[in-house]
This record gives structure tokens, sequence and C-alpha cells, in this order.
């Protein structure tokens, strides 16, 4: 029996929760009492997953772009209207882009991945914050990448976007310290999920290689390791980065 926090009266975004790892939260976090809001760009995949999950809590779909400011902003307004408070906020979207060398990356392609994998999650605090500290409590966490902290050859854009959201978490997590909110991220080795289709065999085996464990982390995995992070009991941890990298971490 998976160990249950208590999400009872309390609401999440849950961003790219249709699929894989942002579907795996979404699961946990409604199985432990919480009212859901899966942010996502693919409106058909997002209503699907949330109908699925009807038995399992009060789980809605709102379609969103995270690097639009304005459609964040319509989403949280969707989301509390519906819910009326959010107590949660998981940045989970992210797309991997192109494996390129840095010097033959393609420019359109590093603006997208900056602009959904950083930008979005930058975009979607700053709507939410300031519910949060109106209401005086909130949990954000920020599903960054071990590439954010190592860096992945032939995959300059992701692991630059990771290693900002790292910055992010923790200059947020310190500007919101003397609050009951906390920022925190995770940085999590590869998981199975459609990412892969984005990427060459030649990165999957590289990536599975640097993993000690010698397997890829499940997004179930994950998602217990990021219920933490947004219950109540994260109370003093801030700013933090929880490695779950199966021992690829060196810092």
């Amino acid at each position: 029996m998976p160990t249950q926090f208590d999400f009872s009266s309390q609401s999440a975004i849950v961003t790219g929760g249709a699929q894989g790892i942002g579907r795996a939260i979404v699961e946990r976090l409604a199985d432990s009492g919480a009212n859901i809001a899966i942010w996502d760009r693919d409106e058909d995949r997002a209503n699907t997953t949330a109908q699925e999950l009807q038995n399992r809590g009060r789980v809605i779909a709102i379609t969103v772009d995270v690097t639009n400011p304005k459609a964040v902003e319509a989403a949280r307004d969707q989301t509390l209207t519906a819910f009326e408070s959010i107590e949660v906020l998981v940045n989970n979207a992210g797309i991997a882009g192109p494996n390129q060398t840095s010097w033959d990356y393609d420019i359109d392609a590093w603006r997208q991945v900056l602009d959904i994998n950083l930008n979005g999650p930058f975009y979607c605090c700053r709507a939410i914050v300031p519910h949060m500290l109106e209401r005086g409590y909130g949990r954000i966490v920020n599903i960054a990448s071990i590439a954010g902290k190592e860096g992945n050859p032939n995959a300059s854009a992701y692991s630059a976007s990771k290693a900002g959201l790292i910055a992010l978490t923790k200059s947020l997590g310190k500007e919101l310290a003397e609050f009951d909110i906390s920022v925190n991220c995770l940085t999590p080795a590869a998981a199975k999920t459609a990412i892969f289709e984005q990427i060459t065999q030649e990165h999957i085996d590289y990536m599975l290689s640097k993993i000690p464990r010698g397997r890829f982390v499940l997004v179930e995995e994950i998602a217990a390791m990021a219920a933490f992070a947004a219950s109540r009991d994260c109370s003093f941890t801030t700013g933090s980065v929880f490695d779950i990298s199966g021992g690829r971490a060196t810092y």
C-alpha cells in the first residue's frame, strides 16, 4: 500500500498531466483526496484522462498552452471557478527537443524547448503565487531533470532548460521562504514515456548507461516523491532539489 498524504479539501494543478509522469502524479494526488486540474495543450488526451479518472476523484481538464501567459492566467481563473482555491502547482509539462550538437542546434527548436520547459513554469508560478500568498499556503513542485545538473551531450536545450528550472526553484523558494509556501524540484533520471519518441535510440542508450541502478525510473516512483513535496508534511524544506536519478547524481 503506497504511503498516503492527506490532500482532502485541497486542489492541485498538474501541467502536462494527460500522460506519462504528469498522469502518474495526477493519479497519486487524486487517490489522496485532491481535486485535480489537468492543464495540457492536448485537449483530446486531457479530456480522456480526466474521464478515465472520474472514479478516483474530481478531475477536470483545461486546455492551455503554458508558453502563453494570457492563456495561463485564463486557465488559473477557470481552475478557481471550478475549485475556489489552488493549494498545489506541479510544473511538469515539457519536451525533449532534437538530439543535436550545440553548434548545429536549430534555433527555433532551442527557443521552443526553453519556452515550454522554463518559461512555462515561470508563467504558471507568476499566475498562481499571488493566490497562494493571499491564502497563506501553497506547495509548488517543479519537475526538472538530472540533465539539469550534469548536462547531457546532444541535448543542450533540454539540459539548459532544466538547469534554469532548478535555479528558478531556488530563487522562488527563497522569495517565499517566510510564508507557508514551499518550492521544490525533482531531478529524475529518464522514464519510459512518450518523450522517448522525441529522442534517438542512441541517446536513450546513453541515458540508461549512466544510471547505476541499471533501469529507467518508473513514473510511479516520481509521483511518490512529488506527492511528498506537494504535501503539508513538506513544511520546512524549500528551494531544494530532490534527486531521483537511480544513483547517477554526483551532487
